[in-house]
């Protein structure tokens, strides 16, 4: 299960999880051949257990557990880029496009009846919207939404702190077309990535001035536009339950709830063994021993754009000094973390040698060049050359009186998988010198408190689907003031901002990768974070749920899912 969709800014995933959201469609089936062992899903694999509408029951409930209370339900606010808001932001406004098996967008017929490229230089894009489509305040979708949402996410206001400006920043006029349902999108230079941009389409009213941009969906959303609405949020309970929306125009979804509960992420299996939620992750090998043999589920698995990523924040501390984050990549054994990740599981997650393409993903190469192995002689060397005085083993380096130390954060709902990987790499940085001092903090305060305010020298988390290239630019780009988009850690370069920038406006797919992977080798020697590897999805789903599980690089369509009659 996803839950973050592909077309949002990229969206960050505490690892002490395993669920994130995205959509439907394509053959299943994925579970039987992995289940033998062997090899990754190769890209578009998913199992969903599709079946047709006529197979299902009207009625029931879909009960599923997300990492945190929500706090800010704008999926392009700095603060929203958690994967479970996304998710359920998406779940109740306009999705534009929905995504195949294989990642590419197609026209979502329900808001759109068209969205072509009309002109190539300059590019211009015209939609034509469902004229059937209308927010809950009544409302009709039209070119306004759009103009808003540009002049929010270009970057010329920087009052308006947006998580990710790519491909807005390159417009040049959002304008009325033949009528009101009619929207002409003009650029400035081309961008290859077109049909991510005002995905989800959100109302003028969010993104009409910089105060409602950053206050008025936090903590809940006033507008909608989909076939459900939010229906409650108790916050005792730590729920948010969405319902399907009367004025819905189009096809009835068969659930008549879906119900997000904010659960201890330690707690998962046993909510879903006790029958409480009705999936989650199977991809810890703790997880997976347990779920796997359990009456009424099925092991469902896709090919998932799923990164497990050690995070460095350059913005404080030691790892200001590029040399003491190189000294970092180069003390983790990556390929003994994968291992104990894939421990027991149906397959090896495979390590990563490139932030930006998966290893089953067109384009993938290994960029890491001689920081993609374990090499403690010559980390010790640079925290020598960076003055950190080695003082024999056991005991951190200092310099200047202080010691070698850096902080790494974890939410408090950490165990498992997620705290013995933070105990193997606090042991490997060990043998270099540093001393990284693993510190929980509250689950619910773990991103906004600490990541999203680079409130941390070292965490790991996922980053996922990043389907659309150009989603990279706001996790790799140069800070601009106190806003860091999505690069929490803030390192950068003008020279990685310009390839990732020329790579969003070059249109030539062998061109581009050719950038990216260029990109991808200067964001290796900066020292910004050490990707481990591509994290497996693998879910445990309730064997009568259809149309749901692994969506790999599609679209999960909550309102074609349903129980089997």
């Amino acid at each position: 299960m996803n839950r973050a969709r592909s077309t949002m800014a990229l969206a960050v995933v505490s690892l002490s999880t395993a669920t994130v959201l995205t959509a439907c469609g394509g053959p299943g089936g994925a579970s039987d051949g992995a289940s033998r062992g062997g090899a990754a899903p190769v890209a578009g694999t998913q199992d969903l257990n599709p079946h047709p509408a006529a197979d299902l029951r009207q009625g029931g409930t879909l009960k599923m557990a997300i990492e945190q209370w929500i706090s800010q339900y704008n999926p392009n606010q700095v603060d929203g880029t958690q994967g479970d808001a996304s998710a359920i932001t998406e779940l109740v406004e306009p999705q534009l496009f929905l995504l195949d098996a294989k990642g590419v967008p197609h026209p979502n017929p329900d808001f759109l009846a068209s969205a072509e490229v009309v002109s190539a230089h300059p590019q211009v894009v015209r939609y034509r919207l469902n004229p059937k489509a209308k927010w809950s305040d009544g409302k009709p979708l039209g070119w306004r939404d759009f103009a808003a949402q540009w002049k929010a996410l270009n970057g010329r206001d920087k009052r308006f702190a947006a998580a990710d400006t790519s491909g807005y920043d390159q417009i040049s006029e959002v304008a009325r077309g033949a009528d009101d349902h009619e929207v002409t999108v003009t650029f400035d230079t081309p961008y290859a990535d077109w049909q991510k941009l005002f995905d989800p389409l959100l109302p003028a009213s969010l993104n009409a001035t910089p105060e409602s941009f950053a206050t008025s969906w936090a903590g809940t959303i006033p507008v909608t536009a989909n076939a459900f609405r939010i229906g409650a949020y108790d916050r005792t309970a730590q729920t948010i339950t969405a319902v399907p929306d009367p004025n819905w125009w189009g096809a009835k979804p068969k659930l008549d709830k879906v119900i997000f509960w904010a659960l201890d992420g330690s707690s998962y299996v046993d909510a879903y063994l006790n029958k409480e939620i009705d999936s989650t992750s199977a991809a810890s090998p703790e997880a997976y021993q347990r779920l796997k043999g359990d009456k009424g589920t099925d092991i469902r698995i896709g090919a998932r754009w799923d990164q497990v990523t050690l995070s460095l924040n350059g913005r404080r501390g030691p790892l200001k000094d590029v040399r003491v984050r190189q000294a970092v990549l180069l003390g983790v054994d990556r390929t003994a973390l994968a291992e104990v990740a894939g421990k027991d599981l149906p397959f090896q997650p495979k390590v990563l040698g490139n932030h930006f393409f998966m290893p089953n993903q067109e384009g993938y190469q290994d960029n890491s060049g001689s920081f993609g192995k374990r090499d403690v002689a010559r980390a010790k060397k640079l925290l020598d050359a960076a003055g950190w005085r080695d003082n024999g083993p056991g005991k951190p380096r200092t310099r200047d009186g202080r010691k070698l130390t850096l902080d790494y954060v974890l939410p408090s709902d950490a165990a498992g998988l997620a705290m013995d990987q933070a105990k193997l790499t606090q042991q490997m940085l060990a043998e270099l010198g540093i001393d990284a001092e693993l510190r929980k903090v509250p689950s619910n305060d773990y991103f906004d408190k600490y990541i999203h305010r680079s409130n941390y020298d070292l965490s790991q988390f996922r980053q996922v689907d990043q389907v659309f290239r150009s989603q990279a630019y706001g996790g790799y780009r140069m800070p601009q003031g106190d806003n860091t988009f999505t690069n929490y850690g803030g390192v950068s370069s003008p020279e990685v901002d310009g390839l990732l920038l020329k790579a969003s406006r070059t249109t030539d797919v062998k061109q581009q990768i050719a950038l990216y992977n260029k990109a991808d080798a200067a964001v290796w020697r900066l020292g910004h974070s050490l990707p481990l590897y591509q994290r497996p999805q693998i879910s445990a789903v309730r064997k009568d749920l259809a149309n749901y599980g692994a969506p790999g690089l599609g679209s999960e369509q909550l309102a074609k899912a349903g129980r089997l009659k």
